[in-house]
């Protein structure tokens, strides 16, 4: 019962919100990490438009399929995505019921690439548009995903896949700071972040098999900053501290444990944690180590082709082994020396004192998140800060 009153005067908070004028957008933002998050669906068809600023009363028309189809250069690649994406409808719907929405899925997609030139379709984008389209519908769907897809998702949405090796190099830092240890073993087993990026670019859609989950979590994305997915995969990594730390150390066995993710997550505590974090280490602090692990990638471990055949098959351990095989033989002496040194002076001092007020920060929890940039104040500016 204590749960359910909780509920209902959350409902009656977030319909507050909606209902001032203006709109409480910090309020809702609030509302969305909070426990819970945003409760229902119906909730959601409010506030998701709000978090993202896009105005539901003026929605254009969706055009004809047909038109869509006869000339894109993304159709075929799209349709392949789409059939497959089976498992992202819940099990009990009929067949045409199904069809019919995999048909609208391709319409959104093809519609917001028509419209945006600038951007590129990438394998895994349909599990972020199937989620909007099931809680919202096509038209409400389309304008939502245009509008995420030119901020949140823009990184993702360029020519290479440059941009989001970068954010993925922000996962290790985020790691280093809450657990030297964990880094440092995921260093030595050169797992790299591969494992993460089917989690970055779908916001987790493609890997969690329950939807209650993946929409809680778009909840909490939609009202953050872009890069949040990235201190979410950080802390689902910790959480299985554990179970990493047991693992044989080389890169097959810590890449295997990692891609396999646990579906009875403690969604609420990692939400909560991934929100301290961010307060407590911003993009901007850790940029230069992301920066720095970029610099590093790119004399030792993959060149873009590896990346790519990785990324489409999700099975990066042999193609990378091999890179690193034949990359470090001619440095392995040289490299080994300076890699003792930097592990030896790396600065561990300040993570004391910021773990220390890590009790704070959960005390404030949510809070505290909702005062930090609201995510699309950030956008261009921001790539150029943070992406050199």
């Amino acid at each position: 019962a204590d749960f359910d009153a909780k509920k209902k005067r959350k409902v009656a908070e977030i319909y507050q919100a909606l209902n001032s004028d203006p709109i409480d957008v910090a309020a809702l933002r609030r509302m969305a990490i909070s426990e819970g998050g945003l409760l229902t669906d119906e909730i959601r068809r409010k506030v998701w438009p709000k978090l993202l600023s896009v105005n539901t009363d003026d929605l254009p028309p969706l055009p004809a399929g047909k038109e869509l189809r006869e000339d894109n250069k993304d159709y075929q690649q799209v349709l392949l995505d789409v059939r497959r994406s089976l498992r992202r409808f819940p099990p009990g719907m009929p067949d045409d019921q199904r069809e019919g929405l995999q048909e609208e899925l391709i319409d959104i997609i093809l519609h917001v690439l028509k419209r945006n030139p600038q951007l590129h379709y990438y394998q895994g984008y349909h599990d972020i548009v199937v989620t909007f389209l099931l809680v919202v519908g096509d038209r409400l769907a389309t304008a939502l995903v245009e509008k995420l897809s030119t901020h949140h998702l823009r990184d993702f949405m360029d020519q290479t896949m440059d941009n989001t090796k970068h954010i993925l190099n922000y996962l290790m830092p985020i790691i280093d700071q809450v657990n030297p240890e964990v880094h440092d073993f995921m260093q030595s087993a050169e797992v790299g972040t591969i494992f993460a990026l089917s989690w970055l670019i779908t916001w987790f859609g493609h890997v969690l098999s329950d939807f209650r989950h993946v929409v809680r979590l778009y909840d909490f994305f939609l009202a953050c900053h872009p890069l949040m997915p990235i201190y979410f995969a950080a802390v689902i990594v910790l959480h299985r501290e554990q179970e990493v730390l047991d693992c044989e150390c080389d890169m097959a066995s810590v890449h295997h444990l990692l891609s396999q993710i646990p579906q009875d997550l403690p969604y609420e505590s990692l939400i909560s944690k991934a929100g301290d974090l961010f307060v407590q280490f911003p993009p901007s602090e850790l940029a230069k180590e992301a920066a720095q692990a970029a610099q590093a990638e790119r004399t030792a471990a993959s060149t873009f082709k590896d990346f790519e055949l990785a990324s489409v098959q999700q099975r990066p351990d042999t193609v990378l082994r091999q890179r690193f095989r034949e990359r470090l033989r001619g440095e392995e002496q040289l490299r080994g020396e300076e890699r003792t040194k930097s592990i030896l002076t790396k600065p561990r001092t300040n993570r004391f004192v910021k773990l220390a007020v890590m009790g704070l920060t959960v005390a404030l929890g949510a809070a505290a998140l909702a005062v930090v940039k609201s995510a699309l104040e950030w956008a261009p500016k921001f790539e150029l800060q943070i992406f050199p």
